[in-house]
């Protein structure tokens, strides 16, 4: 398939962006990228988690904030891993929004894409881990700001920069922020992007599970690069073995798509392309939160592949992308929260220089 064909109309005339009550809703665009720019698509939002865990959220008796949103924490990843990286999505004019778009800006995202919304407040959400293990969130979208980003509000000239456009599947549930998702989509296939897809499932937003499958497989066929989680893997191939390489070939693997990893924390990943697929380990360390893990290892991934994005012909090539991915999630598990625990490339190679020479 080449081009996109997703019918939207992109109105400027309508286009409001948040006014200065608080945040400032101007900001510098990078005029000289270093390198390949990679644009992350998507939700930021504030996560309140426990100061002590494991702990319910009824038992809580203090909660520390921790920034998040999936494909925020892969734009601030990449950033870290010297390679250029914006975000584009939509905050509250409120506290929590103006604190998340410093946070882009001091881990040297490119924040001209973040708008600010005066009506609505930025996303909330409660995360904690209950004694037995189970993890229970709690979401405030009423709707939240990043829900109400619309398709003229978006910097298509951003877009158009990008060698890799990176997504999930939290921006497909409501509109108007669905028709924002597969107008950015639309303007990302047809400049000659990348296209990089991971769903990062949030059952609790979506109205039920097969809400959630269908909405993931809704927009499946158009990514170049996917990236799954088991849990994932599960709820796609409704019932069948996740762990049977057929099943995976015969049910997700489409004929654009160049690249299908699935991931298994520190178990490794799995990788499929047209022409091999293979295995790799994990790296062993002790975990101490594994919030963000997932996004740590695309950043990993996306940071390589938008220097070699050939890479899927070259399985050796892929093969120490994907190691190095590995480590990127590893380092990441090791703390508290996801952003303030995505890893510097120096980091990374540390770990796999004292792994590969042990």
């Amino acid at each position: 398939m080449t081009g996109c064909c997703f019918p939207v109309t992109l109105d400027r005339s309508r286009s409001r962006r948040g006014s200065s009550k608080l945040c400032s809703s101007k900001h510098r665009r990078k005029e000289n990228y270093k390198g390949p720019l990679i644009v992350c698509f998507g939700e930021m939002m504030m996560n309140l988690v426990p100061t002590v865990l494991p702990m319910s959220l009824a038992e809580a008796a203090a909660y520390k904030k921790f920034p998040s949103g999936a494909t925020a924490n892969v734009a601030v990843g990449i950033s870290r891993l010297g390679v250029s990286a914006a975000f584009i999505g939509k905050v509250g004019n409120d506290e929590f929004g103006c604190l998340l778009s410093d946070i882009l800006k001091q881990n040297g995202v490119d924040s001209s894409g973040l708008l600010f919304d005066d009506d609505a407040r930025t996303a909330l959400a409660f995360y904690a881990l209950k004694s037995n293990g189970e993890p229970e969130f709690m979401f405030y979208r009423n709707p939240s700001a990043d829900m109400l980003l619309r398709p003229q509000e978006i910097d298509l000239s951003l877009i158009k920069k990008a060698t890799i456009f990176h997504y999930g599947s939290v921006s497909l549930i409501t509109e108007p922020c669905r028709s924002a998702h597969l107008a950015a989509m639309s303007v990302a296939k047809v400049s000659g992007c990348i296209l990089s897809y991971s769903p990062n499932l949030a059952l609790p937003l979506w109205s039920s599970k097969e809400a959630a499958r269908q909405g993931i497989m809704s927009i499946w066929n158009y990514a170049d690069i996917i990236k799954v989680s088991v849990d994932e893997l599960r709820l796609l191939i409704e019932g069948d073995d996740p762990y049977d390489d057929k099943v995976i070939m015969m049910k997700l693997y489409h004929y654009n798509l160049k690249l299908l990893v699935v991931t298994e924390g520190g178990r490794g990943c799995r990788y499929y392309t047209k022409d091999f697929k293979g295995r790799l380990a994990g790296f062993k360390v002790e975990v101490v939160d594994t919030t963000g893990a997932g996004d740590s290892f695309v950043a990993g991934l996306l940071s390589i592949v938008a220097a070699h994005n050939h890479i899927y012909k070259d399985e050796k090539r892929l093969r120490e992308a994907l190691d190095f991915a590995n480590a990127c999630g590893a380092v990441t598990v090791t703390r508290r929260g996801a952003i303030p625990s995505l890893p510097t490339k120096d980091v990374v190679l540390r770990l796999l220089f004292s792994c590969f020479n042990s």
